[in-house]
């Protein structure tokens, strides 16, 4: 870590806190700024901001008070999820204060290189699958440390990584939008799709959010982007950093690009074949070849590179194989928050799947899924907000579809309407916070379920 000193004295308002804020504010402290933190959360009921006053850091909760910000706050450290349209944000706008979010806080304390990976899908995936293939090398200096989106705060991450180290950032639109200075070496983009416009306002907006990570770079960084996608080719464009395209279909120019005859392969170099990875589906694909392009760009070896892929079963919510219930493979596909998610989720089995989803009412349309509900789903069982919406689709796929009332009923439900040999997949192609505070959350719950299911069947 830098031994900075432009923070001393300097009064910082914390603004949201979770996890990305408690370390923010530690940070800070450490740092000598004068902190406050403000949460919306009561104080009685917020761990976080009866720690941080117990450490001597003012603390305002139950609200957020726009008149706080009559306190001559030089800078303002934002939550990510907490919109620019907030109040408290917009006031701290009027009056000029600086707004950032906690990974520029991060890398502008820290002496590692940087990796950063953005995207509205994949994103967790290739991070952990770039942050394994680097420490497997055992030729390599240094360790490569997962922060950011992934759920490990980049402040916390950049404390401890030292000049040779690299820290592997996955980075959202949100987090994005308040970076200054942030140069990753080498910055990844997945893909993107129509997703969290009711926060950015239009797509145009969420666009230029993803492209703030190429922002900083030069000619020597590299930026490692998905070719199968014609809007990237325009997206480089805007970019200074050496292009490095990879592509699961061929596409002309790529570096990174799985084979007519099922390699994966780089720059000529067949690697592995596809079909050996563990994790399922066209899209894991993807994520192998954006976290291939970057490992070899890292001086990685092939060795390496196979060793994870061939023994990587995949993150946590995101096509995560649970368990097998008498002839039913149970997924949990959590994360898939929206339609384009869950899209690649159906398509990434053979099997009839009995698809779990529903969620948080965003007024979007779902009749993308009817086609490949159509060809994939042998039956819906839907809840929450959209459960409503879920049942359309079923109706114009003309598949069987059951409502209910919430996710732990959902999946007794969706075990009866299949036969062995089928997938039970939970896909919600909505975001979880009508009934669930977290994806994870919804996640957890669905595991259970299925352990409970395990056990009434046995």
């Amino acid at each position: 870590m830098l031994d900075i000193t432009s923070y001393q004295n300097k009064k910082v308002l914390v603004l949201g806190l979770a996890k990305s804020g408690v370390n923010a504010a530690r940070l800070l402290c450490k740092l000598g700024a004068l902190v406050t933190v403000n949460d919306k959360k009561a104080f009685d009921d917020n761990k976080d901001a009866q720690e941080l006053l117990a450490d001597g850091i003012k603390v305002i909760t139950g609200s957020h008070p726009v008149a706080l910000l009559d306190e001559n706050f030089e800078l303002m450290v934002k939550n990510p999820g907490i919109p620019y349209s907030n109040p408290m944000v917009k006031r701290a706008q009027e009056l000029n204060i600086p707004i950032i979010t906690e990974p520029e806080l991060a890398y502008q304390v820290s002496n590692s290189e940087w990796i950063g990976i953005t995207g509205s899908n994949g994103k967790t995936t290739t991070t952990t699958l770039i942050g394994l293939m680097l420490n497997e090398d055992k030729n390599r200096r240094g360790t490569a440390y997962d922060a950011g989106n992934i759920g490990i705060p980049a402040t916390a991450v950049a404390q401890k990584a030292g000049a040779d180290d690299t820290i592997v950032a996955e980075l959202s639109s949100f987090q994005l939008c308040g970076i200054q200075t942030l140069h990753p070496h080498i910055a990844v983009l997945t893909n993107i799709y129509e997703a969290h416009l009711d926060w950015h306002g239009n797509r145009e907006n969420y666009v230029n959010a993803k492209m703030r990570l190429t922002m900083n770079q030069t000619a020597d960084d590299y930026f490692v982007m998905n070719w199968d996608l014609p809007e990237m080719h325009e997206l480089a464009k805007r970019s200074k950093a050496t292009i490095v395209p990879f592509s699961r279909q061929g596409a002309a120019g790529a570096q990174a690009v799985l084979t007519e005859d099922g390699y994966l392969s780089y720059a000529g170099d067949k690697i592995m074949k596809a079909d050996a990875m563990q994790i399922p589906g066209v899209h894991n694909i993807e994520n192998a070849l954006a976290a291939i392009a970057v490992a070899k760009l890292e001086g990685v070896s092939d060795e390496a590179i196979v060793a994870v892929l061939q023994r990587f079963t995949g993150v946590k919510h995101r096509i995560q194989y649970v368990q097998t219930v008498n002839g039913r493979k149970f997924y949990n596909d959590s994360k898939a928050t929206n339609v384009e998610a869950a899209s690649v989720a159906i398509q990434a089995f053979h099997d009839p799947i009995v698809l779990l989803c529903g969620g948080l009412d965003r007024h979007l349309p779902m009749t993308d899924l009817v086609p490949l509900v159509k060809k994939h789903v042998r039956a819906l069982v839907t809840f929450g907000e959209t459960a409503a919406q879920m049942n359309e689709v079923a109706k114009e796929a003309g598949v069987p579809f059951t409502q209910t009332t919430d996710l732990k009923t959902a999946v007794p439900l969706a075990y009866q309407a299949s036969q062995p040999g089928d997938i039970v997949l939970l896909s919600p192609a909505n975001a979880s916070w009508d009934q669930f505070p977290t994806f994870e959350v919804r996640g957890d719950v669905f595991i259970d379920a299925v352990q409970q299911l395990a056990e009434s069947e046995a």
